[in-house]
């Protein structure tokens, strides 16, 4: 494992891709002991703080643990996706919230990967998938729901659909799709929105589910993208006229 300390880059952020590159071809594997910060500090020519902050970076992302005591020290971490799923949930949401990320893009990027789940989702699904998306349905029809506890439920519902297809990487991508994204457009469209037909198009989708339909999956999510998409185009509309 090099660093350049000439390069521009921080030391700290060299020193943690270098073990991240490491852990990756599996040059240190699953429960490995890595080096002590004295040894990691003169192997890298640089301070103990800079290998600390490296290491910080690394446990960030899970890549690592630290235990305490006299068998303690930092360990290559075993990563699992639902480790790595809350992480890309924040990732998104912050991307979305900083950045300049259009409502067509967001909308254009969650419904291509979801319907790509779709048909997976109409033959795999468990019976506990698609009751949860009918209880999500029934929940979204009940008087006095607040547009939190809608949003919440519409994710829900979109969270066993993409589950269902038994895909723990599709699971871990659209996690930022469903998770991130859906709650960006629910807060833009929610003002203008018929749950009525919300209700009717997620009934749709669920029943394609339970026909093994993945072609008609497909066609409800399409319909649902389009309605999404004109309630937008109204509220930013509106927002335009009254500038």
């Amino acid at each position: 494992m090099k660093i350049d300390p000439n390069s521009p880059a921080d030391l700290s952020a060299q020193i943690a891709s270098a073990i991240r590159d490491a852990i990756v071809t599996g040059h240190l594997i699953v429960d490995e002991r890595l080096p002590s910060e004295a040894e990691l500090a003169e192997q890298f020519q640089v301070s103990r703080p800079t290998v600390r902050e490296a290491l910080k970076r690394l446990a960030a992302q899970s890549l690592i643990r630290t235990q305490r005591g006299a068998t303690g020290g930092a360990f290559v971490n075993r990563l699992s996706f639902e480790d790595a799923y809350c992480q890309q949930v924040t990732t998104s949401t912050l991307l979305l919230s900083m950045n300049a990320v259009s409502f067509d893009t967001a909308c254009e990027a969650r419904y291509a990967l979801e319907r790509a789940c779709a048909p997976l989702s109409a033959t795999r699904r468990s019976a506990d998938q698609l009751a949860t998306m009918r209880a999500e349905i029934f929940r979204q029809g009940q008087p006095g729901l607040t547009d939190e506890a809608f949003c919440a439920s519409d994710v829900a519902f979109h969270r066993a659909l993409v589950d269902g297809a038994h895909n723990p990487v599709l699971s871990y991508q659209l996690a930022g799709a469903v998770e991130a994204m859906q709650p960006l457009m629910n807060m833009i469209t929610f003002t203008a929105r018929d749950r009525q037909s919300i209700l009717v198009l997620h009934s749709q989708i669920a029943d394609a589910v339970e026909a093994c339909d993945g072609a008609a999956a497909v066609a409800g999510l399409t319909a649902l993208e389009e309605e999404t998409r004109k309630l937008a185009a109204d509220v930013f509309a509106r927002r335009a006229a009254k500038r």
